[in-house]
C-alpha cells in the first residue's frame, strides 16, 4: 500500500505548476516525476528521490530556503561542498552532512545545540573522542557516551545522575572501580554491580538492603560467609545459601541472577 500523500504543493503551500519549472527537461527525460521526485515539492521524500535521480544538481541546492531540500542535497551533493553545512541553522541538514564527512568534522558538533546531533555524534565519534561528552547536559547523550567511551575513562561517570548512565557504567567499568557501584543510593545497579564482582570481593556486600545482591552473594561467595544468608528473609535467598551449605541430591541448583533480576520485593 503506497504512503505517498496525494497533493502536489511547494514548501510554501502553493499547488506546483511544472510548465513553469527550470527542471521541465528533466520530466521529459524521465529524471523527474509530479508527485514522485520533485525538488520543489514539500514532501521530503520526493526531494529526496529527485537527487537520487539527480546527484549532479545537490550542490546547487545547499542554500535553498527550504531546510529539506538543504538536508536531502546535503546527501548526494559533493562531499567538498559539506562543510560549510555544519553551521547550518537547522539540525537535519547539520547531520545530513556530518555523516558523509570524516569524523574529524564531527568534532566540531560534541556540543551541537541539538541533542539528537549530539546522540548521533556519540555513536559515530571513536572512543577516545568522547571524553568531552562525558559532562553532556542530556541523559540520553551520556548514555551513549557510557556505552562506548573507553573503559578506562568511565571512573569519571560512576556518580552521573542518572540511574541508565550509572547502569551503562556498571556493565563495562573493570575492577577496582566497579566497587563503588556496589554502594549505589539505586538497588539495581548494585545488582548489575554485583553480578560482575569477583567471588572473593562478594562478602563485602552480604548485608546489603536488596535480595537481589545478597542472592549473587549466596550464589557464589565462599560457603564460609554464608551462614547469615541461611538465614535471610527472602526465600530465593535463603534456599540457594542452603543448598550450597548442606548439599543434597535432587535439590534445585542455583538460579541466574539475571532470570530474577527484575523481580520485586
Amino acid at each position: 500500500m503506497s504512503t505517498e500523500i496525494d497533493e502536489a504543493i511547494d514548501w510554501l503551500g502553493a499547488p506546483l505548476d511544472c510548465s513553469a519549472c527550470p527542471h521541465l527537461p528533466l520530466r521529459e527525460a524521465e529524471k523527474c516525476q509530479p508527485l514522485r521526485a520533485c525538488v520543489f515539492d514539500r514532501y521530503a521524500r520526493r526531494i529526496d528521490r529527485f537527487f537520487d535521480w539527480n546527484p549532479d544538481l545537490a550542490g546547487s541546492y545547499l542554500r535553498h530556503p527550504y531546510f529539506e531540500v538543504r538536508a536531502c542535497a546535503a546527501k548526494a551533493a559533493d562531499v567538498f561542498l559539506l562543510p560549510p553545512m555544519l553551521s547550518d541553522p537547522e539540525e537535519a541538514v547539520r547531520w545530513s552532512a556530518a555523516r558523509r564527512l570524516p569524523k574529524s568534522y564531527l568534532l566540531k558538533l560534541r556540543d551541537d545545540p541539538h541533542r539528537e546531533v549530539r546522540i548521533r555524534v556519540a555513536q559515530r565519534l571513536d572512543p577516545p573522542d568522547l571524553r568531552p561528552m562525558i559532562s553532556d547536559a542530556d541523559y540520553a547523550v551520556r548514555q551513549v557516551v557510557a556505552r562506548r567511551i573507553s573503559v578506562d575513562l568511565l571512573i569519571l561517570m560512576v556518580r552521573d545522575l542518572d540511574v541508565e548512565v550509572r547502569r551503562a557504567v556498571a556493565r563495562r567499568i573493570p575492577m577496582p572501580a566497579l566497587r563503588i557501584l556496589t554502594e549505589d543510593p539505586e538497588a539495581s545497579i548494585r545488582a548489575e554491580a554485583a553480578q560482575r564482582l569477583p567471588a572473593d570481593a562478594l562478602p563485602a556486600l552480604t548485608h546489603d538492603a536488596d535480595w537481589r545482591v545478597r542472592y549473587e552473594v549466596a550464589r557464589r561467595a565462599a560457603p564460609a560467609y554464608l551462614a547469615p544468608l541461611a538465614k535471610d528473609e527472602d526465600p530465593m535467598v535463603k534456599e540457594i545459601a542452603r543448598e550450597r551449605l548442606w548439599p543434597h541430591g535432587g535439590g534445585a541448583g542455583p538460579i541466574d541472577i539475571s532470570n530474577v533480576i527484575s523481580r520485586e520485593h
